[in-house]
């Protein structure tokens, strides 16, 4: 498999995109979510650890899940998250992790990933029963928000109610969405990023 981030790994970041992403997310994630230090948590789609280093001060593990070499090698270089993190570049679809986690955060991933009830299914797999998730991702929208040549974008955004019953039928309970950052593009356009958490029945 290609790594379609590894020219971008070196400076994501530094980029305002992911650094405004990851501070709307994390401040909704430390808010939607009751915490404890003793839990062990998955972080889908970790990148560079944006995410993760707003959960690692609460939790006691974070196992970071992607599949990009390069977002991975920067992520293992941040001197603050050795010891709390473990690294995993593999696709959790096709090859799972092997154990269950209290809870699952990602942001920005869904949409890259082809198979949103596999997905799904393999989260609620991840979980012990009435461990949780927490999801951000794009609302939908008209495609426009990657470029043209961006290749691996599989979803432009996601519709809440119709991903709400997708997570009722994977064995989740009780979704609840907020808005959790609005991105606005030169072009003028805006458009929100929702924060998603449920539970695992």
């Amino acid at each position: 498999m290609s790594d379609l981030f590894e020219d971008k790994a070196r400076d994501w970041d530094q980029r305002p995109g992911p650094q405004i992403i990851s501070e709307g997310v994390g401040a909704h994630l430390r808010k939607a979510v009751d915490w404890a230090p003793t839990m062990r948590v998955m972080d889908f789609g970790a990148g560079t650890g944006l995410v993760a280093g707003h959960v690692a001060p609460l939790v006691a593990h974070i196992a970071a899940v992607d599949v990009s070499p390069g977002m991975l090698e920067q992520l293992a270089a941040k001197t603050a998250l050795r010891g709390k993190v473990s690294i995993h570049c593999q696709d959790i679809l096709r090859q799972p992790l092997g154990e269950r986690f209290d809870g699952i955060v990602s942001a920005m991933a869904m949409h890259h990933v082809e198979d949103t009830v596999g997905l799904l299914a393999a989260f609620r797999d991840h979980l012990v029963p009435g461990g949780f998730i927490a999801v951000a991702d794009l609302d939908t929208e008209d495609g426009s928000f990657h470029p043209p040549e961006i290749e691996g974008v599989f979803h432009h955004g996601f519709d809440r109610r119709r991903l709400g019953a997708l997570l009722g039928d994977a064995g989740f309970n009780d979704p609840r969405f907020v808005t959790a950052v609005e991105i606005r593009k030169e072009s003028g356009h805006v458009y929100p990023v929702f924060l998603v958490t449920a539970t695992r029945a």
